[in-house]
């Protein structure tokens, strides 16, 4: 094949590798299986195949426990080259069988290569990593052991892999990581255990990614018309699974020789269709090509589904995320709540700002004002305490609390909504999100601090004219800040409801017209909206700090995977699927 078709199965492999499904959504680990059987197959099978389309042609041995697949390999070697026995799992390590000039095809890593290579009969350290280890040092699930043997014709090789059923569960595995690596799978199974379920399972798997299928049914009763009648009931079965079989063959129950030997004829059918094929170029390379393609389909398919996993991750991931931006947004309305409706006018902060300007005063009369502010000023200078001070700090203090109470509730929310979902819960497991990280509420309090500082750099470069400074220094900046801040707080209309909040509107009119007496009515209007900017900016920096821990925990996750970069690979491997059939 060409360089493009390996360079679409490059850039496969990449993006297979780069899948993130890190979210327990319904599936993801039958996708994070299916992402790990693609990469596999792809070393152990696709990759070399369609590099190497003239190799020799793999035929892997499987079936169900017990099926004698060990004691078919030993009759067509003519020797016991795989272990077999009543005690069960009998094959742990795979045996792979070949002719000795084939030997360079699998003595390296051109297929399977996550197994490491036993040699067997040969010298330690010769040519693989582990050669000649036959003790069982190396893990037989992470190995393969080899067999030069001159009966296997030349241009095949057979493979006796684990039991599919097997009841350990790393047999099974690579029972399942060696059909496909298959070129050809040879299944065998026996006249009382042919509709097993999980061969059938296995079987239709096969079907679906069109490998070439020859059966062996094992073990049948010596009886007239019994080995007739089971064929057609197999075959039947077959044809309803949708599994199209190339060969079925029948072995008859059989005494084995003294050395556990199947005689030469109970498999002579079988041992001519294999001398057939090897004698048969093309046919191998049709068998060869038609599997690549059908894995190559199949691949194109599961890299379909993975991609669906993908974007429900992406969705589940988005929703989390606006569960938690949702619930610090209601906690940012709630502030600026705060902020309009009065609440933070009432109580100390009240007080300290009435010690400013008075109110009752102010309803008998406006026309001195300037002077009635300018006098309790004034009373700093007489060692009293300044008024504007202490309201600037009462409005401060005020502004922290409302912060962190309503940040807090916020973060209860969220914890509250991704506890509700799996996905949640393993993001939050461990962790106390609603709980105010350290040093934030010292954070919240130098935010407010800073923007009381913007609101008084304000008041000094719009009185820095000579018409203005005289007013705003007999007033002193602090006292004219103050009002600045609660014209801004009370920039939302008031709705009197008793009268308190009604003394709260009284005291916010002061602060306007004593700012207007000032500055005059367009200047104390930008100077509000740019205050309000300014405070609205750190506010919002301040939630966002806040809902950080929520979101870091998400990003943790990784970039996610691009599930578009998949649906095109899955179309490229179609299109590679096509031009194999086509050149067979």
């Amino acid at each position: 094949m060409t360089s493009l078709s390996t360079a679409v199965l490059d850039t496969f492999a990449e993006h297979l590798r780069a899948v993130e499904l890190p979210l327990p959504v319904d599936g993801a680990q039958q996708a994070r299986d299916e992402v790990g059987a693609a990469l596999s197959q792809l070393e152990d099978h696709v990759v070399p195949r369609l590099e190497s389309l003239d190799a020799p042609l793999l035929v892997v041995i499987g079936g169900s426990t017990g099926a004698g697949k060990s004691t078919l390999v030993n009759a067509l070697v003519g020797e016991v080259v795989s272990r077999s026995g009543a005690i069960r799992p009998t094959t742990r390590r795979p045996v792979l069988l070949h002719h000795p000039a084939d030997e360079a095809w699998f003595a390296g890593s051109r297929i399977l290569p996550g197994l490491a290579r036993v040699h067997v009969g040969a010298a330690p350290d010769a040519e693989a990593p582990h050669a000649g280890d036959t003790t069982g040092d190396i893990d037989p699930a992470t190995s393969l052991e080899l067999h030069a043997e001159e009966r296997i014709p030349q241009g095949l090789a057979l493979l006796d892999a684990p039991d599919i059923d097997s009841v350990a569960t790393g047999n099974r595995e690579l029972a399942r990581q060696l059909l496909r690596a298959a070129d050809l799978w040879l299944f065998v199974t026996t006249a009382n255990r042919y509709a097993d379920a999980v061969p059938w399972e296995v079987l239709r798997t096969a079907a679906e990614r069109d490998v070439t299928v020859d059966v062996v049914m094992n073990r049948i009763p010596d009886r007239e018309g019994v080995a007739e009648e089971l064929a057609a009931d197999l075959r039947a079965m077959l044809e309803r699974n949708g599994i199209e079989v190339t060969r079925l063959f029948l072995v008859a129950e059989t005494e084995l020789d003294a050395t556990g030997m199947l005689p030469a004829a109970a498999i002579s059918e079988l041992q001519e269709h294999f001398d057939h094929l090897a004698a048969d170029a093309d046919g191998r390379s049709r068998i060869a090509r038609r599997t690549l393609a059908g894995a190559v389909s199949g691949l194109a398919g599961s890299t379909r589904s993975i991609a669906e996993h993908a974007q429900s991750q992406e969705a589940e991931r988005q929703r989390l995320r606006d569960e938690a931006v949702s619930a610090f947004s209601g906690s940012r309305e709630r502030i600026d709540d705060a902020l309009g409706d009065g609440s933070l006018l009432r109580g100390e902060v009240l007080a300290r700002w009435q010690d400013v300007v008075g109110t009752g005063e102010f309803f008998r009369s406006v026309e001195g004002l300037f002077t009635r502010v300018r006098d309790r000023v004034g009373l700093a200078l007489s060692g009293k305490p300044a008024p504007s001070v202490a309201a600037e700090q009462a409005l401060g203090t005020g502004l922290v609390h409302v912060v962190i109470d309503e940040t807090a509730r916020g973060a209860e929310r969220a914890e509250a909504a991704w506890r509700a979902a799996p996905a949640g819960r393993v993001l939050v497991e461990g962790e106390d999100l609603s709980r105010i990280p350290d040093g934030y509420r010292e954070e919240v309090a130098a935010a407010i601090r800073a923007w009381q500082g913007d609101v008084l750099d304000l008041v000094r470069r719009e009185g820095a004219d000579r018409r203005t400074k005289a007013r705003l220094l007999s007033l002193g900046v602090n006292a004219v800040g103050v009002a600045l801040m609660v014209v801004v707080f009370a920039s939302t209309a008031f709705v009197p409801t008793g009268l308190e909040v009604g003394a709260g509107a009284a005291t916010a009119v002061v602060g306007q017209k004593l700012l207007e007496t000032i500055f005059g009515d367009e200047a104390v209007r930008r100077m509000a909206r740019v205050a309000r900017e300014r405070l609205t900016a750190r506010l919002d920096a301040l939630v966002t700090e806040r809902s950080r821990p929520f979101l870091d925990l998400l990003d943790a996750l990784g970039g996610g995977t691009d599930s578009q970069d998949l649906v095109e690979d899955a179309e490229a491997l179609d299109q590679l699927a096509r031009e194999i059939r086509e050149d067979s």
